[in-house]
């Protein structure tokens, strides 16, 4: 039976600003689980609020490894104003800009989670070309244009170890669904075609692959 978060984790996911559905996070949750008997860090491009962070630094506390995020906190393209997904509340009043990672360290805190977890604030690319250390699990979870996806895409996946998990969030098959999901889905059919990887389990918009070969 795959691992599940305790009820008190769970509640935490689900009370913290975010867009992951719970049938996701579940599926998120065992793959962590089991990336963590790996031994290796779990790290996931796309923080937002820390919602679904929550479900990776409970997995990494119960696995004695580190879970570790990536992300500049000034939202993704279709978080800023104008947009449907954008929260005036994750605004910092004083510049102007969204700044989420004030709400991010709430959500750690009260979810008792915060030594468990190394924020990495920052885009990315610059974070990944320095990056040389083998990784249990990388989630793709941060920006939906090809150029955010593929270069978050080249710049970990490389660092997932063998046997190691890969998931990709925001995988819509659906060209309607061309600013939200295309550039995800690119990502993911790049990974099964690469060789490199292969599927395990999906739901909804979430896919799990592991690494069974070299290369990306």
């Amino acid at each position: 039976m795959p691992a599940a978060p305790k009820p008190e984790i769970l509640a935490a996911f689900e009370a913290a600003k975010g867009f992951m559905p719970a049938d996701e996070g579940l599926v998120l949750y065992a793959a962590a689980a089991e990336a963590g008997a790996l031994g290796l860090p779990l790290l996931e491009i796309g923080t937002y609020c820390g919602r679904s962070t929550i479900l990776l630094a409970d997995a990494a506390r119960q696995a004695g490894v580190s879970a570790l995020t990536v992300d500049h906190h000034r939202g993704s393209e279709e978080q800023q104003p104008g947009w449907d997904y954008h929260d005036p509340e994750t605004v910092d009043p004083e510049v102007g800009l969204m700044d989420t990672l004030p709400a991010f360290r709430r959500t750690l805190h009260r979810a008792g989670l915060e030594e468990h977890v190394v924020a990495l604030v920052g885009r990315s690319p610059r974070i990944a070309a320095f990056w040389n250390s083998p990784l249990g699990l990388v989630f793709v979870d941060g920006g939906h244009t090809d150029e955010h996806a593929t270069s978050d895409y080249e710049g970990w996946a490389p660092h997932v170890a063998e046997g190691g998990l890969l998931v990709i969030h925001d995988v819509f098959p659906d060209p309607v669904d061309e600013f939200t999901g295309q550039a995800p889905y690119r990502v993911y059919l790049r990974a099964l075609a690469s060789g490199a990887f292969t599927e395990v389990a999906h739901t909804g918009s979430l896919r799990v692959l592991r690494r069974t070969g070299a290369g990306i």
